[in-house]
């Protein structure tokens, strides 16, 4: 299962920040439709069906059905960036 390093549940909650977006809301990540190989990430309000929910403190990521085994044994990490614009990065778990 993905997990999240204390640097992306940072960017993750700061995304968050005067957003309206409902409490239940988190970041999602699903291969990008156009583009094989690649992954997006948005804001979402809730889950899709068969979306694996990952919680740590207080955030929530979404991970669309289809790339739950591209992300089984990675990490999202995030550097931070201008305001609410950080880089996220998956790495491999050790």
């Amino acid at each position: 299962m993905l997990t999240l390093t204390d640097n992306a549940v940072v960017a993750i909650r700061d995304l968050m920040v005067g957003e309206d977006v409902p409490a239940d809301a988190g970041l999602r990540i699903s291969p990008k439709a156009d583009e094989a190989g690649t992954l997006e990430v948005t804001l979402t309000s809730n889950p899709q069906a068969g979306d694996q929910v990952v919680e740590k403190e207080d955030v929530r990521v979404f991970v669309a059905e289809d790339a739950v085994p591209i992300l089984d044994d990675k990490a999202l990490d995030a550097q931070p960036g201008a305001p609410g614009q950080p880089t996220f990065r998956l790495d491999r778990r050790a």
